[in-house]
């Protein structure tokens, strides 16, 4: 467990945080958060000690491609068709209930 050089993150500290994420904490959760936050911090302190040199970031671990198909033209369904299981329909449209009053 790290405990020297942990960052002290005060209770007030967790209840702040908290607070501008609109969420409540108990008061023994804000000790136990503010623990639990400075071994979070330091543990963040300690991989920024890490040598990188000559070590090129890494964004994602495995390629990412888009797969494009080619855009041909071609006709579009019936309407009679997509329309056939339409509960009501109206004009050669589907006939939705009115959601927003008028």
């Amino acid at each position: 467990m790290l405990k020297e050089s942990t960052p002290d993150i005060t209770p007030e500290e967790v209840e702040h945080i908290a607070h501008l994420s609109r969420i409540e904490i108990s008061e023994e959760d804000k000790i136990q958060f503010a623990g639990e936050l400075g071994r979070i911090i330091h543990y963040i302190n300690k991989l920024s000690e890490v040598d990188t040199t000559g070590v090129d970031p890494t964004f994602r671990t495995a390629p990412i491609f888009n797969v494009f198909r080619e855009d041909t033209p071609r006709e579009s369904f019936p309407a009679e068709e997509i329309l056939a299981n339409a509960p009501e329909k109206e004009e050669g449209c589907f006939r939705m209930p009115r959601i927003i009053g008028g």
